[in-house]
């Protein structure tokens, strides 16, 4: 990788050689401005406006516009000569943890290279100093015509720097949040979280830019004189009027991209069997316990047979006892007046005769 800086990192009394790289790339299409009739190029030209003609880039420097307009010429050797020790160095100021670094201030990342091998030893304490001590080094540095903020950290086996905004450069989210009170309920938190959990974690290196590709399958498609592939169909997005709704829909969907959705089947089978099952599997294990429950099971019938028909007799004997007593005691109703008769009868010429 080619180094776009050479200084020396200053830890104190010792100086460490590096060489500056830039440790990210950038993948985006770019496109060039086209004159849509004719697809001639559109270029910028740079004219010089005192002698009205085009310059060229080895003419062109720098220069300082001052309020009433004039301008004050700035070269390249007065900026490498200013008086400041971050000029060709980069100075530690201090160590911090890492989560006192807020990620709003990270800019450009680059890596710090040794600078040949007297540096290697260095270079290496530094590494494992860090290392050891859990924390990121903060440091100053000028490059491209300013001077920076930086916090150095171990990837790896490197030492990266990330530069950093100023902390007067970050704005402050005045007017960002909502302004009406709101109330959020513990249910919207826990379908909150449950959708957290159901989304996880995901590995970044599976993480690609899906839109560069979809320019890549364009600009394939019209150079070899082809219709360019057309995008899917999204569904409208409408109004959240029910948050719980959505928040369990989130749920739902989320869980059913992962197969994690039981089939209704299965679920059906997980209600019913549980409690059925446990409780009749003591009572199916063979032992003296299940024998003996099985003998009373065996004469309870019995009992309840003899029982049974016990009753029924009685009723059928009862009932005949009944009609019989019924029919005596008619007879014997009878019997007493044809008798009551035949005495009146029999007493009343005894007396006629007395």
């Amino acid at each position: 990788m080619r180094s776009i800086w050479n200084g020396a990192i200053s830890f104190g009394l010792v100086s460490i050689p590096i060489k500056l790289v830039n440790a990210t790339e950038s993948h985006s299409i770019s496109f060039r401005q086209i004159h849509t009739e004719d697809g001639g190029r559109i270029r910028y030209r740079k004219f010089c406006e005192v002698e009205d003609r085009e310059v060229t880039s080895s003419e062109i420097g720098k220069g300082y516009e001052d309020a009433d307009g004039t301008i004050v010429p700035i070269t390249d050797e007065d900026l490498a000569q200013l008086p400041i020790p971050t000029a060709k160095t980069i100075e530690i100021v201090a160590f911090v943890p890492a989560d006192r670094i807020d990620p709003l201030q990270m800019d450009q990342a680059y890596y710090l290279a040794a600078g040949g091998a007297p540096a290697a030893k260095p270079y290496t304490l530094l590494r494992e100093a860090l290392k050891r001590s859990n924390k990121v080094a903060i440091a100053k540095y000028a490059l491209r015509g300013r001077e920076r903020l930086g916090m150095l950290r171990v990837v790896g086996d490197a030492i990266a720097m990330h530069g950093l905004l100023w902390p007067d450069e970050v704005r402050e989210p005045q007017g960002v949040a909502p302004d009406a009170d709101v109330t959020v309920r513990d249910k919207e938190l826990d379908l909150a979280d449950a959708l957290m959990d159901t989304l996880g974690e995901v590995d970044l290196e599976d993480l690609h830019d899906e839109y560069r590709e979809a320019v890549e399958e364009v600009i394939a498609a019209k150079a070899a004189g082809e219709a360019p592939p057309e995008s899917p169909s999204r569904p409208a997005g409408g109004k959240v009027l029910d948050l719980m709704a959505a928040l369990e829909n989130s749920v739902r969907a989320a869980k059913e991209s992962r197969g994690e959705t039981a089939p209704p089947e299965e679920e059906a089978e997980v209600r019913h069997l549980p409690r059925k099952t446990s409780r009749a599997a003591p009572k199916a294990t063979g032992g003296k316990k299940s024998t003996s429950t099985a003998k009373k099971t065996q004469a309870t019938p019995r009992k309840s047979t003899s029982k049974t028909a016990e009753p029924a007799k009685k009723t059928t004997a009862s009932t005949s006892g009944s009609t019989a007593a019924k029919k005596t005691s008619a007879a014997k109703k009878t019997t007493t007046k044809k008798s009551a008769s035949t005495t009146k009868k029999t007493t009343q010429p005894r007396k006629r005769s007395a």
